[in-house]
């Protein structure tokens, strides 16, 4: 993916003034910001469910987008949610699907209906849709939001294995407690994108 002095506005209020970022096959990076600092925006428009004032976002097309807030229907199940998505995606099969639900210790769930489960166990559900047809890019908003310490662990063991293969993500989240998984990762403050270990944002 290749970003090029992206702006959004809302308003007067200018939230990205200038963001550019490259992310290469194989590359793991992230971008950390304070709660209202442009992450959520920023990402919207690199799904390209929202469209930039100017600049220009180059993506392969095939991407897996997992949003902080979980687009699931609460009185559907597990099982339901990767049938629609199955049809949505034109995947002949759920096997990628299942195995990501035992990756994630969570496939006891299948059946049960979205409305009765956890946030954390509904924020798997949000990434194995957003992973099951196998996409060379992934933009994650707050991926292990609600994980405990397993699952958060068993994240960063999916995540390392599919950059092996040659996949790219972009994690964005309000904090960072391990920055060792990252092959690169920046701030976002005052609607720019520099380096984290640069703490004057001089790029």
């Amino acid at each position: 993916m290749e970003v090029g002095d992206v702006h959004k506005a809302y308003g007067r209020h200018r939230v990205l003034r200038g963001v550019d970022l490259t992310l290469y096959p194989g590359c793991l990076a992230g971008v950390v910001g304070e709660n209202g600092s442009g992450k959520s925006t920023l990402l919207r428009i690199l799904a390209g469910q929202l469209t930039p004032d100017r600049g220009v976002v180059v993506s392969p097309g095939r991407m897996g987008y997992c949003p902080q807030e979980a687009v699931l229907n609460p009185a559907f199940t597990v099982d339901q949610h990767l049938h629609f998505f199955q049809v949505a995606y034109g995947l002949p099969g759920l096997d990628r699907a299942h195995e990501l639900l035992e990756v994630l210790r969570f496939a006891a769930y299948r059946r049960h209906r979205i409305g009765t489960l956890s946030g954390g166990t509904r924020q798997k559900l949000n990434l194995v849709l957003a992973l099951m047809h196998d996409p060379p890019l992934l933009l994650l908003d707050e991926p292990y939001q609600g994980f405990d310490w397993e699952a958060y662990q068993r994240f960063w063991e999916l995540a390392d294995g599919l950059r092996a293969s040659g996949c790219s993500f972009l994690v964005v989240s309000h904090i960072v407690y391990d920055t060792a998984p990252f092959d690169r990762l920046w701030r976002l403050a005052d609607g720019r994108l520099v380096p984290a270990d640069d703490p004057a944002g001089t790029g």
